[in-house]
């Protein structure tokens, strides 16, 4: 499966509820994940708690695929659930990787649900094979369940066993778990993935975008702190706070691509933190033109940002085909080619004889862009002035996005003058560094801009390899 654009890809989306309104639990993480689908395209799943009994439904494919009207029926109801959607790499995107992931241990049932990347992953689990543990996936989930119930055994609660494992643990996580009587959330200590907690009533959900929250009718309470873990159970709502006290780096790339623009995360309107983009383009490429139009959809509030702040009228010049996902099956040269043209199309009326603006969230190898500048030229548009709403990819993600190896993303190999001569503009220009950690008016925290600088709030020198600060932290797993 190749991606139809080459775009940035999240890793997933995580879901959770504890009804004490008879809300129900299946279809409010139904309704969620369909909120949360733009996250991930390759799998998804449901989990139900119906007093203590966990049954779960996980496959390959969208949310309106694998889960039909009977297979939500079979789920039952319960008073608990978790909603999982992810993107998977070619080697991940295998059913057996599908969340939220079931587990049996002698204290119980539990499911699990994650969003990020484990740095010391391939450390720990060497350590439990070695100890007799059995993997039945290529998981992060997985490993994380095994470091929880191995805790478990020792600890007084599961929130207690939780907290242990996270001293072992050792990169990004925005992770759900489910209990037989606890619906839990947590989030690694730099913050670097979204977790939001809202309230319908007496009842609780756990979500990694607000509109998730907002489309099962229940209302954003807050943030979940770095470091911190929420409990939720008959008694209502606490947290454990042990590993917080730092301030979040979250991924700037929420702002720029992940997220949905009617989501809020850090405090602040992901919309209009696309719009601040647009306005530091317009700021430090301005250009005379006479439109100013958005790739769609990500595009679209930095173009109304930067024709606010240019005087440039805005408007539509292209036209995104909403029956066609992210990804799509591209088997022969040609269809590569005109695989832009199936997804998007020009409106000629538009953009015939102007001078353009075009805003994009991105370029990561430049084929699309090259593909969508090309359009735009045979629809009559006489000048085609590119801006990019992020800095030049560089750099490689080890946190749980997928970006192209280093030698394939284009910025590594040309000037931007040279890029801009390959996709055919007239002009091309990008969101500064110091712009981008700015976007964000209301959010107090830092951001994590290791794919544009190289520069990460974390020590990835021996990612996934077996390494001495993988040890630091796996040491005392013996």
């Amino acid at each position: 499966m190749q991606d139809m654009l080459d775009k940035i890809h999240e890793e997933c989306g995580v879901f959770g509820i504890y009804d004490n309104d008879d809300m129900g639990v299946v279809e409010s993480a139904y309704m969620a994940l369909y909120a949360l689908q733009h996250r991930g395209q390759e799998s998804c799943g449901i989990a139900v708690n119906d007093d203590g009994v966990i049954s779960s439904y996980r496959d390959l494919g969208l949310v309106s695929d694998v889960f039909k009207q009977e297979t939500l029926e079979r789920l039952g109801n319960g008073k608990m659930a978790l909603g999982h959607c992810l993107y998977g790499t070619a080697e991940s995107n295998k059913r057996e990787n599908a969340q939220p992931m079931p587990f049996r241990h002698v204290k119980g049932q539990m499911a699990i649900a994650n969003n990020g990347s484990i740095l010391n992953a391939l450390d720990l689990r060497e350590k439990l094979e070695m100890q007799g543990a059995i993997f039945h996936s290529t998981s992060d989930a997985e490993l994380i369940a095994h470091m929880i119930t191995r805790e478990r055994l020792t600890s007084k609660s599961i929130e207690d066993a939780i907290c242990n494992a996270m001293d072992k643990l050792y990169g990004v996580y925005s992770l759900l778990v489910m209990s037989p009587r606890k619906l839990i959330g947590v989030r690694d200590p730099l913050g670097l993935r979204p977790l939001s907690i809202g309230k319908y009533k007496d009842s609780y959900v756990l979500a990694s975008e607000t509109s998730a929250i907002d489309s099962v009718g229940a209302h954003f309470l807050r943030d979940v702190k770095p470091g911190e873990i929420v409990i939720i159970d008959e008694n209502g709502l606490r947290s454990i706070e042990k590993h917080c006290g730092q301030k979040s780096h979250l991924c700037v790339f929420e702002f720029v691509y992940n997220a949905r623009p009617d989501s809020v995360i850090e405090g602040t309107s992901v919309h209009l933190a696309r719009q601040k983009m647009g306005e530091f383009l317009a700021k430090d490429h301005p250009v005379e033109a006479d439109l100013v139009m958005g790739v769609p959809d990500s595009g679209n509030d930095a173009a109304l940002g930067y024709a606010n702040a240019s005087g440039i009228p805005y408007g539509t010049g292209l036209l995104k085909n909403k029956y066609i996902g992210r990804t799509f099956i591209l088997n022969t040269q040609k269809q590569r080619e005109n695989a832009v043209r199936i997804k998007l199309n020009a409106i000629a009326d538009a953009v015939r004889g102007k001078r353009i603006v075009l805003v994009d969230d991105s370029i990561v190898r430049g084929t699309t862009s090259m593909r969508i500048v090309k359009m735009l030229r045979e629809a009559g548009a006489r000048e085609v002035h590119m801006r990019i709403a992020s800095p030049p990819f560089r750099y490689p993600c080890y946190f749980g996005t997928d970006i192209d190896s280093p030698e394939r993303l284009i910025a590594n190999n040309m000037t931007i003058e040279e890029i801009g001569h390959k996709i055919g503009v007239d002009t091309l220009g990008f969101l500064s560094l110091e712009d981008i950690v700015n976007v964000a008016e209301k959010s107090d925290c830092e951001f994590c801009t290791g794919c544009f600088s190289g520069v990460y709030p974390l020590n990835v020198e021996n990612a996934g390899k077996v390494s001495k600060f993988d040890r630091k932290f796996s040491e005392n797993i013996d």
